[in-house]
């Protein structure tokens, strides 16, 4: 069996419109996952330019790099600075009821 050649998938080289982008980080919140959404602003991020992003949102790249790096942990702050930066807005709906027990 032949063996079959294969490269990483990376999501920054898929995320092409503003569209693709408030979609995907809007998938990543309703995950709910902490890790997933910040992956997802990484992603985000990386499509638009880490450099500029670090700039415009009044970081040093590696910091930005760190901090929205999967094992990341991020402070609200930064979170909302990079959302702001990247064009994107946060936003709360009620959540479904829940079945009781």
């Amino acid at each position: 069996m032949a063996d079959t050649a294969t490269r990483a998938w990376d999501p920054a080289e898929h995320l092409d419109s503003e569209e693709d982008m408030a979609a995907y980080l809007e998938a990543a919140l309703e995950d709910g996952d902490p890790a997933l959404v910040t992956a997802a602003l990484g992603d985000i991020a990386r499509a638009k330019g880490m450099t500029r992003i670090a700039r415009e949102a009044g970081l040093s790249r590696e910091s930005l790099y760190k901090a929205l790096s999967p094992n990341g942990n991020p402070e609200l702050a930064t979170i909302l600075k990079v959302v702001s930066v990247l064009g994107l807005r946060l936003h709360a709906t009620p959540a479904p009821a829940k079945l009781p027990g």
